[in-house]
C-alpha cells in the first residue's frame, strides 16, 4: 500500500514538471493579432500574394473566404494549384492548427 502512494505521488510529480517544460519557450512565436485576406494568403506564401486584390474585391473579408468552395474561386479565374493551396490552408486555418506567423520587426 505505501509503495502504490509512493509511486502515484512520483507520478504525479513527474508529469507536473514535464508539463512545465513547455512553457519555458525562449522566443514565443510571434502571430498577426488580426488576420485579413492579405495576411493569409502571404502567410501562405508560394505566390498566392498575386489574388489578395482579387479576392478582397470580390469576397471581402477573411471569414467569407474560409469558407467558400473551389468553384467560386474557379469562376474568379484563380488557378488549381492555387485553389488547392488556399482551400488547404483555410481548412487548417479553421481547424486551429495553421496561423500566418507576423513579420519580425527589422530595427
Amino acid at each position: 500500500m505505501a509503495w502504490r502512494q509512493i509511486l502515484w505521488m512520483n507520478n504525479n510529480l513527474l508529469s507536473s514538471s514535464a508539463s512545465g517544460f513547455a512553457n519555458l519557450s525562449s522566443k514565443p512565436t510571434p502571430y498577426i493579432v488580426k488576420v485579413g485576406i492579405p495576411e493569409f494568403l502571404n502567410g501562405v506564401g508560394k505566390g498566392l500574394e498575386n489574388h489578395v486584390e482579387k479576392l478582397e474585391s470580390e469576397i471581402g473579408d477573411l471569414q467569407k473566404l474560409l469558407v467558400t468552395r473551389t468553384i467560386k474561386l474557379k469562376r474568379l479565374g484563380i488557378p488549381c494549384k492555387d485553389r488547392k493551396l488556399i482551400l488547404k490552408y483555410a481548412h487548417k486555418y479553421r481547424l486551429g492548427l495553421w496561423r500566418p506567423r507576423a513579420e519580425p520587426v527589422k530595427s
